[in-house]
């Protein structure tokens, strides 16, 4: 059965995301993605008219999407961002947002699979996912995405935020045996208070310099669990409204815990000098 063609708010939709001066294709990718698809090159416009308009052209001389969709491919092969699966990620998601709308996803494999058709932006931000996509462009640290993965695709920020708070509590508890939770769970691993030796420890901490780095953290991580732990846990969603911004700074800052922790080695229960 033939796919019915890409509406002309689908073909600018992207073209702006390929063609974004920031962030999208260059002038010579452009060219040379233009040429293997196939498709007329209208010249030295800007990057986005000169994507739109060669495929908006095509499309109405085939009455059929496929070049228009074969360019598409060509442009997400996922060979082509092998040094930067960052880029790869948010421009996907970026397409997905538009392709929803006429019943197709990109998926990781660079390739198109049919989707049911999505009603409304908000569903096909929800399938998009633009959240996901940033964290994994910046490296958070896959335990953030592995605990708030649902969350994520949901578009649920609030929770979002609160299961990756609890993964770094869950961390660790596993990296100490320990069952107490909040500072409490803090101060017993981590504390170094009164000169007492931490169960887990970021360095020899013999010089002020190394206990007060260990502090830091010791105090970050408190902090992180006083504002976005307990808050979300005492204040009902409809009170507190996280954004996408400041849920992109919060799950970062966990990514950040979780690599702390991991980098962390276990010590002997010794007092500091």
């Amino acid at each position: 059965m033939a796919r019915p063609t890409l509406s002309d708010n689908i073909l600018r939709a992207v073209a702006e995301v390929l063609g974004d001066t920031g962030s999208g294709l260059t002038g010579s990718e452009i060219a040379r993605l233009i040429a293997a698809s196939g498709l007329n090159d209208p010249g030295p416009i800007t990057k986005r008219e000169r994507i739109y308009t060669a495929l908006a052209e095509r499309q109405l001389a085939d009455g059929s999407p496929n070049n228009v969709l074969a360019f598409v491919l060509r442009a997400m092969d996922p060979v082509r961002y092998r040094g930067e699966p960052g880029v790869f990620e948010v421009r996907r998601v970026e397409l997905n947002v538009a392709l929803a709308f006429a019943g197709l996803r990109l998926r990781e494999d660079g390739q198109l699979e049919p989707v049911p058709a999505a009603a409304t932006l908000t569903e096909a931000q929800q399938r998009a996912s633009k959240l996901r996509a940033e964290l994994m462009r910046r490296g958070v640290a896959a335990d953030v995405l592995r605990f708030c993965e649902p969350e994520l695709l949901e578009g649920n920020y609030f929770h979002a935020v609160f299961e990756a708070t609890k993964s770094v509590a869950q961390k660790l508890r596993d990296r100490t045996g320990l069952t107490v939770d909040g500072s409490s769970l803090v101060d017993a691993a981590i504390g170094i208070d009164g000169g007492r030796t931490p169960l887990l420890a970021w360095n020899t901490l013999v010089t002020s310099n190394d206990r007060n780095e260990h502090q830091g953290v010791v105090l970050m991580m408190k902090g992180t669990f006083a504002y976005f732990r307990n808050l979300p846990a005492h204040i009902p969603k409809a009170f507190r409204v996280v954004t996408e911004q400041e849920a992109l700074e919060l799950l970062t800052i966990a990514s950040f815990l979780h690599r702390r922790l991991d980098a962390a080695v276990s010590t002997s229960p010794t007092r500091l000098p």
